[in-house]
């Protein structure tokens, strides 16, 4: 197969970056300088610009996609890390001392594990990375949940988990997040996840979903919830259509200010 010819204008070049970054979900300067045969300053020259416009992420020596289905577990951490910090932060928030939460797996969902610092508290969990942040905690009951081990999500998954996850009650659910859309709902990319997910739902009394903007207007293969199963929406920009259907939709704080 014969190469492509180098792009000549800058309007080729940024959309063949975005090409290999949808394909790969992630870029580093060196190899894109040397693949469309410009400078180095000239590739960072178009990050900036492209995540300037809101389709990618900055990264030290490269950027990734803002799309993080593409990602692995690191990889989503650093997308918008300040922001699910501020997710994470309000989320935690409305929890009250004395309650229960079921906390799914994921960079969004760490931060608020994080975050939470009212005790006494029953957190269950299906992700190592969030029991981590409770396992010497003495004013926490602390479940975790088994099941076949994902490497790339860092969680259980399965029938296992599922049925474990079933035996429980919980004040909040707080499934992890692929895509929200005001008509599909709350959606994710993978069918054990959202079986899992689904489960999470099930056996809580509320349901709360954590999501950037990055997540908004876009929908995933599969159904984790409809609206009207979600009690609370926090999220970092208004968005006045979900609200008027009845959902709290609430804008994260800046956890520094």
């Amino acid at each position: 197969m014969q190469t492509p010819a180098p792009p000549r204008f800058t309007h080729e070049r940024h959309a063949r970056i975005l090409d290999w970054l949808n394909a790969h979900g992630r870029v580093e300067v060196l190899e894109l300088a040397r693949l469309l045969e410009v400078s180095e300053h000239t590739i960072r020259r178009d990050l900036e610009a492209l995540q300037a416009s809101g389709v990618l992420q900055r990264t030290h020596g490269g950027a990734v996609s803002i799309d993080t289905s593409r990602l692995g577990f690191g990889g989503r951490s650093a997308v918008l890390a300040k922001v699910k910090d501020a997710l994470g932060h309000t989320g935690a928030g409305l929890i009250e001392a004395g309650q229960s939460v079921v906390l799914d797996a994921g960079s969004t969902t760490l931060a608020m594990a994080r975050a939470l610092t009212v005790r006494p508290l029953t957190v269950i969990t299906n992700s190592l990375d969030v029991a981590a942040v409770f396992d010497r905690d003495r004013a926490v009951q602390l479940v975790v949940l088994g099941g076949v081990w994902q490497p790339e999500h860092r969680a259980f998954w399965g029938h296992a988990t599922c049925e474990m996850l079933a035996n429980h009650r919980a004040d909040w659910a707080v499934p992890g997040v692929c895509a929200v859309d005001l008509a599909a709902g709350v959606t994710a990319t993978e069918e054990p996840d959202a079986m899992l997910k689904q489960a999470m739902v099930r056996v809580a009394r509320r349901t709360m979903v954590l999501a950037d903007h990055a997540k908004v207007d876009d929908v995933a293969p599969y159904r984790v919830a409809d609206w009207p199963q979600v009690h609370t929406f926090v999220t970092d920009r208004p968005w006045p259509e979900l609200a008027a259907r009845g959902v709290d939709v609430r804008l994260a704080a800046d956890p520094s200010a």
